[in-house]
């Protein structure tokens, strides 16, 4: 079911698991007006609390752009200086959500539109979409790309911050920041079929992944490696851990219970 929450983001859940979040103001590129962000974080509260949804794909109406970033002219009405950290909805960073999120980056996403891609778990992309961390151009900051050392080499990442110019979905995808690249119009689709590849996995598995990555980040090696293991046990004592290997021996899909 399709609901827009104030008629600036939709959402929809399929029968597959796969809920989709789009922001809807192509007119205004997407950019992250205060009635954006109230639909934002309803939507993703709204995918947290779903059942039925496992993963979630982010996305922008319209070809030119995901997310053009912050609102300048609200800026200035409001005379913002520091932003609340909680201002923009983004994922795992100010937003709780235990299941796993991609980025379907169609055309520009530039600062904000940087930053809520970035959150996400993984991103696809398509080929005329661009990245950029414009906020040097404006006076403004990038504080939120702090975990980009995570994603991308240093001298990468000082360059992008400090031209402040946009690079092409194929450098993206170069530098690591871009997990696949598709045709212009098909990043929605291409992002459903990447869903679909993680929806094949058990649920508790795919939980305790996810978990272990991030672990990774924050961690040094052995504390990581202590914590990762710490995390597995309960998809090593699930149901599912028995079904998988049954399923394979039988030459069968496995039916994941999730416990």
């Amino acid at each position: 079911m399709t609901t827009s929450v104030t008629d600036a983001v939709t959402y929809d859940c399929t029968a597959e698991g796969i809920a989709v979040i789009a922001i809807n103001r192509p007119d205004q590129r997407n950019c992250l007006s205060r009635e954006v962000r109230e639909g934002l974080r309803a939507a993703w509260a709204r995918f947290e609390a779903d059942a039925d949804a496992r993963i979630a794909i982010l996305t922008g109406k319209g070809e030119k752009a995901f997310c053009a970033g912050g609102d300048l002219k609200e800026m200035v009405e409001t005379g913002l200086k520091t932003p609340p950290r909680d201002m923009i909805p983004v994922p795992y960073e100010n937003l709780r959500l235990t299941k796993p999120t991609i980025a379907a980056v169609n055309g520009a996403a530039f600062a904000g539109g940087w930053m809520i891609a970035q959150g996400c778990d993984l991103c696809v992309a398509s080929s005329n979409a661009q990245f950029g961390i414009t906020e040097v151009r404006v006076g403004r900051g990038s504080p939120w790309s702090a975990p980009l050392i995570h994603m991308i080499p240093q001298r990468i990442y000082m360059e992008i911050v400090l031209t402040g110019k946009p690079i092409s979905a194929a450098r993206a995808y170069e530098i690591g920041l871009v997990n696949r690249l598709c045709e212009p119009g098909e990043a929605l689709a291409c992002a459903t079929e990447l869903a679909r590849e993680v929806l094949a996995g058990a649920p508790l598995s795919l939980a305790a992944a996810r978990e272990t990555v991030m672990l990774s980040t924050e961690m040094g090696r052995s504390a990581a490696l202590d914590m990762a293991y710490a995390v597995h046990e309960r998809a090593y004592h699930s149901e599912d851990a028995q079904e998988g290997p049954r399923a394979f021996a039988e030459k069968r899909k496995p039916v994941w219970k999730g416990r």
